[in-house]
């Protein structure tokens, strides 16, 4: 594997690591500047039994302990010639701002917020010790889900609390921004005025953007504030993790566990927290849980047009956003004083454009890529350092 010595041709390794995942996706910087991907590879279940590689369409049962054999086996099935450096997807990233190089004081600092990622941060920290002990002389960057919020204004991103928290870090930091960056870069000039972007998946978040700035967002201290998620609760009542605390019985982990694994659509559902299959189920509780989601969509979109003063875009993304028309139906149902009105036929064929043809505010289905964000802020950075 190569160090970066031409500024004509960059290879970027993109790395995305999760508590028992490991994803990783290749891209190619030409002398025009645009990336594009080469190959991509995944291992799943790291740690369990059923642990497997899956690249190409296909899928390798194997055994994979740790995340360092993970990326080992990565490195096998994708087989890359070169990697010049490798960007790395980091949840939680405090009060870092901008893609950084990654050294050990960097490290020092990111475990330290493990606290407020515990699913997130402990998996990436592992990733890029697997990576510098698997290519020791390849430089690493961080790239920070937080940073693209950090234009929080202050009466959104401060939470009621005394001053003595407030000092500690305690506020509203927000989440998914490798994935409202990429949108709101592919919309171009369409960023501008009120924009409203809904990353809805397994973890799902809103965020309202003004001429492309994010003004506001629902995930709040960690990923587990805002709407309900897959497993996660999302907003809730500071009453009730009292009362789960007092009279539950649940003490701190198994309050983390409860909100984080065991509630959001698999709590409502009893069942599953796959969107897919909670719309073709016939039960009442998944109804409810369908139901559910898109209310707290519904009425968070209500209140980023009052916080931007209307609407004139609102975009749908991640796996629910992109896929699930049912949903995006539910959710734009009734919001027509707001200047949303879908084309049902758009919408249920997936068009990316899904508004009526005479709608105020235009309705887009736009596709993610945080693994093309990541690259792209590697090279931007090191493009930087090497021009001096």
């Amino acid at each position: 594997m190569s160090t970066m010595t031409t500024a004509t041709e960059w290879y970027f390794l993109c790395v995305n690591a999760g508590s028992s995942s490991l994803k990783l996706a290749l891209y190619r910087f030409g002398a025009d500047g645009i990336e594009r991907r080469t190959g991509s590879a995944s291992a799943v279940a790291i740690g369990r039994p059923e642990a497997a590689i899956e690249v190409g369409g296909h899928t390798h049962r194997q055994a994979l302990p740790d995340h360092h054999t993970a990326l080992a086996a990565l490195f096998i099935a994708l087989k890359p010639e070169r990697v010049d450096a490798v960007g790395h997807r980091v949840v939680h990233g405090g009060e870092h701002t901008r893609p950084e190089h990654i050294t050990p004081e960097l490290m020092d600092a990111l475990a330290a917020l493990t606290p407020l990622a515990p699913l997130h941060n402990p998996p990436a920290l592992a990733g890029i010790r697997a990576v510098a002990a698997y290519l020791p002389d390849t430089p690493q960057v961080a790239c920070f889900d937080t940073a693209f919020h950090a234009t929080l204004p202050d009466v959104a991103r401060t939470l009621a609390l005394a001053r003595r928290f407030r000092e500690r870090g305690i506020r509203r930091y927000g989440f998914h921004g490798l994935s409202y960056e990429y949108i709101a870069r592919k919309l171009g000039p369409q960023v501008k005025g009120r924009v409203v972007i809904a990353h809805l998946g397994n973890g799902a978040s809103l965020a309202a953007l003004r001429d492309g700035r994010s003004i506001d967002t629902t995930m709040g201290l960690t990923p587990t504030g805002g709407i309900p998620m897959g497993t996660r609760s999302g907003d809730l009542d500071p009453g009730v993790l009292l009362h789960l605390l007092r009279e539950e019985g649940l003490d701190a982990d198994g309050l983390e566990h409860t909100i984080d694994h065991e509630s959001g659509l698999l709590g409502l559902s009893g069942d599953t927290s796959d969107m897919a299959e909670l719309l073709a189920l016939d039960t009442p509780d998944a109804r409810l849980a369908v139901a559910l989601f898109a209310y707290q969509v519904k009425k968070t979109i209500g209140a980023y047009a009052a916080a931007l003063g209307g609407l004139d875009r609102l975009i749908f993304t991640g796996g629910i956003g992109e896929h699930a028309a049912a949903v995006r139906a539910m959710v734009c149902r009734d919001l027509a004083y707001l200047g949303i009105e879908l084309d049902a036929a758009a919408n249920d064929a997936g068009e990316q454009c899904i508004s009526a043809p005479q709608a105020a505010c235009t309705v887009l289905v736009m596709p993610t890529d945080e693994d093309a964000m990541i690259a792209r802020h590697v090279f931007e950075l090191l493009e930087t350092r090497h021009a001096k």
